[in-house]
């Protein structure tokens, strides 16, 4: 046994003679007392001994209550947490140039002076409340004992004074909510201390402004607003009546859904005002006999400001704040997030504009049987209101149709009710109203964007749908779909750091990969093939299937999904199919965008930021997440020449668009990506400041764009991303001038206007190239729909992503 032991085995053998010491001492003392009462009450006729008795036991009762009260002081809050109450204020959040995005509000609040209160409010409170307000410390004997009283008599009465009531309203947790005595002491204690704080008018103030009424409304302001349509200064008598009278109980005398309830409470209120003066029988009587005359108007959640970015931010930030101890809806901490105001207004100018163009011309594309072909969408546009969108697909879709209707929630709920299937499905399908809806939802088109600094990791724009009150389902962080090419700079990637140069030859031709058990994998292009060798560089610019796949087999699955997690994609699960090689496992937006983010710093990997630092009410920085150390996911040399390689992409492969008709002259690299029946359509473009990616599509993937050539990401996604960098270049957002390693600014391009009534035949697929441009002979379409899954083991290839469930708009 050391020495440290020894200690401490002798200061517990002390404390414990000390306990016993002191207990078998009070036990002595306890005993010599009672000898001496014993001895006092000797002798005395028996009702003098009982009254004796009865005095001292409620002595000690006393005493106990006084030695309870001193524990229970310093676990209410102290003077220090009232003040930090009465200031509260909510947190906000802030974008990286100063705007504000969002706040943390206790419902629906806003705070007023008391001289900005109806008068009749405030004696309608202290009438039917607390009439002795003015003349307590914060608890009324008088009042306890009466309510004592009158309880004993079978007539339970509340004792609580109003500054009581805000005690309970302003420290809800440390005082308890459970009916006990032990909750009235901490509140009666806690009551004390704030009268010995405030004045009796920064109390009135205060608990107006706390007091909780319905539908998210707090304080009398916005309850005058919700219930009268009125500020609190203008309220009338009755109205003041009304709103004092729902204190005893918000939900039972809610005059909305209770008006007779909330009525006879109301002219109780009226009747506590007559008793204490403030006005004589005549009027009581007048008013008692008038009506309700509500103006209920809810208001607006001021959470609707959120956006799918904010709702994000929001909800990692009360997970930080929880773990960190801080209260969002009190403390008034400053959260700086790194999102760019213009920039994430580019975006959405960006997203709204393209999408609803690729929204025309899905509705016309899909509005007859016949397939009209443009590469302008200005001519769908100009189209639109002359056709009935999407008629022909729902025509020749029936089996779609139904399928939706099952999957519906009405259906569901029928089912449940005991309807019989055949019967429900009739039912509904004869049902206009629910069938526009369904229609209307599922043909909607539906893109995600998102932008971040590569050099920091900063988000700098994220648009998660195109209308968050209409689709809170986020198709940056949310949805997972299969990414097409744009994975292919991975498995590039992966050949670089093995040693496979940028030139090595490939035969482009179909190649069959055995699977075992009898199955074989045979991807092919829908360009078709040349049978030419074709170097690794073109097969990325050309986004040749048949050449990614043999790549893949030189370089393995293994290695390749190792880079990609390495690089930024370390949520969603990777298939370790052959078939990854032409991204067939879904993965989200967000993740792409990190990978070519890594590509772009020269294969430093930087996980997201979105919270840059954390300031308290006075500016201190309590937390800051803008200086994180890189991880390295890829070596320098492989990065810049996977970038140069990208460069082609954008020059002469699937990418043009972003040149040639929006005019970005930076030195750029980027990709594209289409997937199975152009159910997804992708692009991903990287500057030295800034990566930018967009996904369009439709939330269920059953429904597709109709053409090859619209529903391409080099036709529609690109958009998206090629309007953005327009606007981010044109503001000066970012740097004109900035070079990759190695890089040198291009020629300039000037943008050409998209030809107005140029049409193209329905298997025209000139990935990125203008129609009126020769093509050359590797040039293809993105060929990821061209890939013959089929004859792979249905366990080998994944299937797509089933059709994402829309998330309701989070309530904060």
């Amino acid at each position: 046994m050391d020495q440290e032991e020894q200690q401490e085995r002798g200061q517990e053998r002390g404390i414990r003679r000390q306990a016993t010491t002191f207990f078998s001492g009070a036990g002595s003392k306890a005993q010599a007392g009672v000898r001496r009462a014993h001895g006092f009450l000797s002798g005395r006729p028996r009702w003098e001994q009982a009254v004796l008795v009865g005095l001292w036991a409620f002595a000690a009762l006393l005493v106990a209550l006084l030695v309870y009260l001193m524990i229970l002081i310093p676990l209410t809050p102290g003077i220090d947490d009232l003040k930090q109450v009465s200031s509260a204020r909510p947190s906000v959040m802030l974008s990286s140039d100063g705007k504000e995005l969002g706040s943390f509000e206790q419902g629906l609040q806003e705070r007023v002076k008391l001289s900005q209160v109806s008068p009749h409010v405030v004696t309608a409170l202290i009438s039917t409340e607390d009439h002795r307000f003015y003349d307590h410390h914060g608890v009324d004997f008088t009042r306890i004992a009466g309510a004592l009283l009158a309880s004993l008599k079978g007539d339970a009465q509340g004792g609580s004074t109003i500054t009581q009531q805000l005690a309970r309203n302003m420290f809800p947790e440390e005082i308890g909510r459970a009916r006990s005595i032990n909750r009235k002491l901490k509140e009666l204690i806690t009551a004390i201390k704030i009268e010995n704080t405030y004045s009796k008018t920064e109390i009135l103030e205060a608990y107006l402004n706390t007091v909780p009424f319905l539908y998210n409304a707090r304080g009398i302001e916005m309850a005058a607003r919700t219930y009268f349509s009125k500020p609190a200064a203008k309220l009338d008598v009755l109205e003041a009546a009304t709103l004092v009278g729902m204190l005893k109980g918000t939900y039972y005398y809610n005059p909305v859904t209770n008006p007779e309830r909330s009525l006879g409470r109301r002219n109780v209120v009226l009747g506590q005002m007559y008793k204490h003066g403030a006005f004589d029988e005549k009027r009581f009587r007048a008013l008692t006999k008038r009506p309700l005359r509500l103006r209920f108007e809810r208001q607006l959640d001021r959470s609707g400001r959120d956006d799918h970015f904010t709702a994000h931010v929001r909800k990692w930030l009360l997970e930080w704040a929880d773990e960190n101890d801080y209260d969002l809806q009190l403390d008034g901490l400053r959260i700086e997030t790194t999102l760019d105001a213009e920039l994430q207004q580019a975006a959405v100018r960006a997203v709204e504009r393209q999408a609803t163009a690729l929204q025309a011309v899905a509705d016309v594309e899909w509005s007859s049987p016949s397939l009209f072909n443009s590469s302008s969408t200005s001519t769908y546009t100009s189209m639109r209101s002359g056709v009935k969108a999407f008629d022909y697909y729902w025509r020749s879709h029936t089996a779609e149709l139904d399928a939706f209707v099952r999957e519906s929630g009405e259906y569901r709920r029928t089912i449940d009710g005991g309807e019989a299937p055949a019967a429900a499905l009739k039912r509904l399908k004869g049902d206009r109203d629910f069938l526009r809806g369904l229609k209307e939802a599922k043909s909607r088109l539906e893109a995600g964007f998102v932008a971040m600094d590569p050099g920091t990791g900063e988000v700098k724009a994220w648009v998660g749908s195109r209308d968050f009150a209409r689709d809170q389902y986020d198709h940056v962080a949310q949805a997972a779909r299969q990414p097409g090419s744009t994975f292919k700079p991975i498995v590039y990637g992966a050949a670089l750091e093995n040693g496979i140069p940028p030139e090595q030859p490939y035969v482009d031709t179909v190649m069959e990969f055995d699977m075992g058990n009898g199955k074989v994998w045979r991807p092919t292009d829908m360009s078709g093939t040349s049978g030419r060798q074709i170097t690794m560089r073109e097969g990325l610019i050309h986004s040749k299937n048949t050449i990614t796949a043999q790549v893949m087999q030189d370089v393995g699955l293994p290695s390749v999904i190792k880079l990609a997690r390495n690089m930024g994609i370390r949520q969603s699960k990777l298939s370790p199919v052959p078939s990854l090689a032409l991204g067939t496992s879904p993965v989200t937006l967000l993740e792409m965008v990190n990978t070519y983010s890594t590509i772009a710093a020269q294969g430093q990997y930087r996980k997201p930021v979105f919270v840059r630092r954390i300031t308290d009410r006075d500016g201190k920085v309590i937390a800051d997440f803008a200086s994180v150390a890189p991880e390295r996911a890829l070596s320098q040399a492989a990065s810049e020449t996977l970038i140069d390689i990208l460069r082609g992409v954008v020059n002469r492969g699937t990418g043009t668009a972003v040149r040639y008709r929006f005019g970005v002259n930076g030195d750029v690299a980027g990709k594209t990506g289409t997937t199975q029946n152009n159910a997804d359509g992708w692009f991903i473009l990287m500057h030295p400041n800034l990566v930018a990616g967009a996904w369009v599509g439709f939330n269920d993937n059953r429904v597709t764009m109709r053409s090859n050539y619209w529903g391409q990401g080099g036709h529609n996604a690109i958009l998206l991303v090629g309007d953005f960098f327009k606007s981010a270049l044109d503001e000066g957002k970012i740097d004109k001038d900035a070079l990759f390693p190695g890089g040198r600014k291009p020629e300039p391009v000037h943008p050409r206007a998209e030809p107005e009534e140029e049409f193209i035949d329905a298997d025209e697929l000139n990935e990125g190239v203008p129609a009126d441009e020769p093509v050359e002979v590797l040039a293809p379409a993105e060929a990821d729909d061209a890939v013959e899954v089929e004859t792979l083991p249905d366990e080998e290839i994944p299937p797509p992503p089933p059709p994402p469930t829309p998330v309701p708009a989070p309530e904060y």
